[in-house]
Order: C-alpha cells, then sequence, then structure tokens
C-alpha cells in the first residue's frame, strides 16, 4: 500500500500539476487528518516532520492553491478561523458536500454523502430570478467521541433547539 505522500504526490500528478516538496507534505498532512484542520494544526504538525520547515506565507499559499485547484476545501469553523480539509476517499474536485462540525470539541468533518439532492432543492425555494451557484451545508451537533462522553455541551449547542 502507498504511504500518504506518495498518494499526494499522485493527486497531484494526477491533477497536471508540479509536484513540489511543499505541496506533497501539505496535502498529504490533509489527506492523512481524521478533521479539517486550521494553518495553525498544519504548521505545528508540519514542524514534527523531518524536512525543512515551512514558513506560514508559504503554507497560506499552498493551501489556497489546493483551494484553487479542487485538491482541498476550505470550512469555516465557530470560531471564524478557516479549516481545511481533504477526503482521501473521493477524487479531487468532488461534489459540493456537508460538513459536521461538533459543538463539544470543535472538529470539523466531511459527510460523504454528496448533496445534490439538498441543492436541487435549495435551488428551487430560491425567489424568481435568483440563482445559486454553491450551496454551504454544516450540521452542528456532537461527535462520535464527545455524545459518547455525555458532558454538557457548550453554548453553541443552544442554538439547535
Amino acid at each position: 500500500m502507498a504511504s500518504t505522500a506518495e498518494q499526494a504526490r499522485q493527486r497531484l500528478q494526477d491533477a497536471g500539476a508540479r509536484c513540489t516538496e511543499a505541496r506533497v507534505r501539505v496535502l498529504a498532512a490533509l489527506m492523512a487528518a481524521p478533521a479539517a484542520l486550521s494553518h495553525a494544526d498544519l504548521r505545528r504538525g508540519l514542524e514534527q516532520e523531518p524536512g525543512p520547515a515551512l514558513d506560514r506565507v508559504t503554507l497560506y499559499r499552498v493551501l489556497e492553491w489546493l483551494v484553487e485547484r479542487g485538491l482541498a476545501h476550505r470550512v469555516p469553523g465557530a470560531d471564524r478561523i478557516w479549516r481545511f480539509s481533504v477526503d482521501a476517499a473521493e477524487p479531487p474536485g468532488h461534489p459540493q458536500h456537508g460538513h459536521f462540525r461538533c459543538v463539544r470539541c470543535e472538529r470539523t468533518f466531511c459527510m460523504r454523502a454528496t448533496q445534490r439532492g439538498l441543492v436541487r432543492a435549495v435551488r428551487a425555494m430560491l425567489p424568481e430570478g435568483f440563482s445559486g451557484d454553491e450551496v454551504e451545508l454544516t450540521v452542528l451537533g456532537r461527535c462520535a467521541e464527545c455524545g459518547a462522553a455525555r458532558a454538557p455541551a457548550p453554548r453553541a449547542a443552544e442554538a439547535l433547539q
């Protein structure tokens, strides 16, 4: 089985992109992550790996490049900080999909099912003459780990009721 770095390199090659060390390292880190990561999360994780350090500007540029090419996507967090994610099971540029954000631990996860039906339904609800290009869906709740803990959720969960 190929390593995550090899899989990242292959995705970049399949997209017809140059395989720079920074792109491979960042994409591999996103592919290996169980949840969406902030710039700071990525930077801390990459600092732990062997190899040259990535400065914060280079990391921002690589993340933006990955998002622009459809190799990663950006998800807003409850704290208004962008999180970046790659669904390793989906091909690059995969269809729109929803996200789940845990109100307790604040991690964000991709929901595997595409939301084609939801997109059609929302577009059908638009006022006459309006056209929607994208639909963003974020479900708030508790992830399996936090749901099992049964501790009180932060106040953000009150908005669900």
